[in-house]
């Protein structure tokens, strides 16, 4: 019989479903490390009263914890599953304007507002170890940790986020095929070090990011 594959929980969204809080969104984001490329996040709302959810998101777990392949099979069943579903992204020069930290807010300010667009109002907002002071509704937070990990809402926003991101920096690398950004998706490995020492830095690079700035010297 084939092993079942990991899926996340719903541990978080049931115990907010026992007091009452039925509009539950969970945020994550995507890129946040990386030395070049936007941010993205990810905001997904799903039918908590299906009893058989977890079947029907068999799989969805962290992102980083799951292989291309795997993301891309699982990206239309999110889709097609969410009550609704956004995604958006802050570009590197909102990155180097309000730093990282903002410009991942500024993203998951942009996905969540997709999720409002047909009227609906989140009461709880799970999101990745974050605080979110400047949330565009006044929902109860929950900030949890490693939550794409530990709730299936999370796990979901991960997905998309990641998904989204890497078909973005796949047109990136058509624009910079120097640059292999296809390959890395904009992380500091050796192949992104060697390309930015030998043709330098793009405008889709992060010039807040010290790694940047350092390389920035010696170029």
């Amino acid at each position: 019989m084939p092993k079942k594959p990991k899926t996340a929980s719903l541990t978080y969204e049931k115990k907010h479903l026992e007091l009452g809080h039925t509009r539950i969104i969970g945020i994550d984001e995507a890129g946040r490390g990386a030395w070049a490329g936007p941010v993205y996040a990810g905001a997904v709302g799903l039918p908590y009263d299906s009893r058989d959810l977890t079947e029907l998101l068999s799989g969805v777990r962290d992102s980083k914890e799951m292989s291309p392949r795997q993301r891309e099979s699982l990206i239309e069943t999110i889709q097609s599953v969410a009550l609704v579903w956004g995604v958006g992204s802050a570009s590197s020069q909102e990155i180097d304007e309000f730093g990282i930290i903002g410009a991942t807010k500024l993203a998951m300010r942009r996905a969540l507002l997709q999720t409002m667009e047909g009227g609906f109002k989140p009461d709880v907002l799970l999101l990745d170890a974050m605080r979110w002071d400047t949330a565009p509704v006044n929902a109860i937070q929950e900030s949890i940790i490693k939550g794409d990990r530990h709730s299936l809402s999370i796990a979901a926003a991960s997905v998309l986020a990641k998904v989204y991101r890497d078909a973005y920096m796949r047109q990136l690398d058509q624009q910079y095929p120097d640059y292999v950004f296809s390959k890395h998706k904009g992380y500091g490995t050796k192949t992104h070090q060697q390309a930015l020492t030998a043709h330098g830095i793009t405008p889709e690079h992060r010039h807040c990011f010290r790694p940047i700035q350092e390389m920035s010297k010696l170029i």
